[in-house]
């Protein structure tokens, strides 16, 4: 009886532990539930093996992410998100790169963890500045940049302007240039933002938008769709304001103006199901790039990085191997 009794208490101890921290959990979650997804980002990065890093640069003070290569000349990679992404946008097509290479990837300043100045210019020029000087500053050599949507168009202006800091460069339904006309640029002109979130049938919408897979759109399940919806709500002016820079000033087409200026060895991929930046505009950069290699996927719409990203790293990897045109 007495060896009952004594091993009741330490369970008993650790039911009335356990009891407790479900209780502080249902507490953050409640008082910030935006916590769910900070958690949920966190558990795909320690996934993929990538370490969250901070580094001042260009003015800004940056977050990023890092995984070594396997030997010390390994090349580095630098991946750029775009508009409303983050760097959690890019752990799917991280988990299908091997070791041979170090990949860093870092929230752009403005977005997501990384420092959001009043009043900064987050436009194509000043954001490619701030790219290069981080570049500087976590890579004593060249980089394979590679940039997807506004990050592609921004990875753009970096490799013209900046040849000394890029090795090779990737650009993924890259914004920046004129293309066959659709929806989404017709709102764009138009003044509107196609991608605000202000409720459920605009979380849908925006997601509708990005994904042609279904299947690979991620998921937000209730409560974090509510945590979701509150945080790109208040988001609104801001991306407003870039949208206002890279989608409607006399800037918009920069990329694409400075596209012929691009020598380094290059890769172009779209998908065709693509209804943001319409798949006529990889040919569009590619008269500018005769050396880039065209990749066009099937079966996939704007977030080619997160619907096909075995397809992507393949192709990023030829870039990184040959170097040169099909």
């Amino acid at each position: 009886m007495n060896a009952l009794r004594s091993w009741r208490r330490p369970l008993a101890v650790v039911v009335l532990v356990v009891v407790a921290l479900l209780a502080m959990a249902s507490v953050l979650v409640w008082r910030y539930p935006y916590s769910l997804v900070r958690a949920e980002y966190t558990r795909q990065r320690l996934a993929v093996g990538l370490s969250l890093h901070e580094v001042e640069a260009g003015g800004h003070r940056w977050t990023y992410v890092e995984r070594d290569g396997d030997r010390a000349d390994a090349p580095t990679l630098v991946l750029l998100h775009g508009y409303t992404g983050s760097k959690e946008n890019w752990y799917r097509l991280a988990s299908e790169l091997d070791r041979q290479y170090r990949i860093v990837i870092p929230d752009l300043p403005g977005w997501g963890q990384s420092e959001r100045k009043p009043g900064a210019d987050y436009g194509y020029a000043a954001q490619a500045a701030n790219v290069a000087a981080f570049i500087r500053t976590i890579s004593d050599k060249p980089v394979v940049l590679v940039g997807h949507s506004m990050g592609g168009g921004i990875a753009a202006v970096v490799a013209a302007r900046y040849p000394d800091d890029v090795a090779r460069v990737a650009l993924l339904d890259a914004s920046g240039v004129r293309f066959k006309d659709n929806q989404f640029g017709i709102d764009v002109l138009a003044g509107k933002n196609p991608f605000g979130v202000t409720d459920a049938a605009s979380l849908e919408h925006y997601l509708g938008i990005l994904f042609a897979d279904r299947s690979a759109r991620p998921a937000i399940p209730w409560p974090a769709s509510k945590a979701v919806i509150a945080f790109r709500r208040g988001e609104g002016g801001f991306e407003q304001s870039v949208l206002d820079r890279i989608g409607r000033s006399g800037e918009r087409f920069l990329p694409y103006d400075l596209a012929a200026d691009i020598r380094e060895p290059a890769l172009l991929l779209w998908c065709r199901q693509d209804q943001v930046i319409d798949a006529s505009a990889m040919a569009i950069f590619g008269a500018r790039m005769p050396q880039a290699r065209q990749v066009l996927l099937d079966g996939c719409g704007h977030m080619s990085l997160m619907e096909q990203p075995a397809a992507v790293a393949k192709a990023i990897q030829a870039l990184i191997e040959k170097g040169q045109p099909r």
